[in-house]
């Protein structure tokens, strides 16, 4: 190895780029959201080979779904316990995986009747609700429309005001320097 600066210099060089990309590369393997992103993959790959298979053996229903439960149930398995080894010592990873898998697992359900049923229900009841905030809503920006009319219209009376005075002012101080430049050039006159 020389000793020159030019080679010691490259030698940095190269030295901190290979570490900047390892950090990188590092920050983007720890990074919750790309853990999550991952492992929701691997779920949707995994529930896809199985759709796949399932619709291959369409003979068979039974013993694709049961495949498929099956499938599914490994699969979350899998990326809880993969998810639980990439996040060891990070408990808000684990959370945030955990979260993710619940999700990917709960669009995978479809609601049931008694579900859609309890949520359209939920939304009729809601909606006299949701028409009354709006009407509370429309009354309180038709009650604040007066004050806040009036309240501009105060500051631009105010701004007005001060206008008026900074010109009187100026007008004074102008007529003030006037006198005593009027003043020094009559004592320099006289001097």
């Amino acid at each position: 190895m020389t000793d020159s600066p030019e080679a010691i210099r490259a030698d940095i060089e190269r030295t901190r780029e290979t570490l900047g990309s390892d950090v990188d590369a590092l920050a983007d393997k720890v990074t919750p959201s790309k853990i999550v992103e991952r492992q929701k993959n691997k779920v949707h790959s995994a529930v896809n080979g199985l759709r796949d298979r399932l619709m291959g053996a369409a003979g068979d229903t039974a013993h694709g779904a049961s495949d498929l439960a099956h499938g599914v149930a490994d699969g979350v398995h899998g990326v809880a316990h993969g998810a639980t080894a990439k996040a060891k010592g990070n408990p808000l990873a684990v959370g945030l995986v955990a979260f993710g898998v619940g999700l990917v697992v709960a669009s995978l359900i479809p609601p049931t009747r008694a579900e859609r049923d309890a949520a359209q229900a939920a939304k009729e009841k809601a909606q006299p609700l949701v028409d009354g905030a709006k009407d509370v809503a429309q009354e309180i920006a038709d009650d604040l429309r007066e004050p806040a009319a009036d309240a501009a219209a105060a500051v631009k009376d105010r701004a007005s005001e001060a206008v008026e005075h900074v010109k009187e002012e100026s007008a004074s101080a102008s007529e003030t320097v006037r006198d005593h430049a009027q003043q020094a050039g009559e004592h320099v006159r006289d001097a």
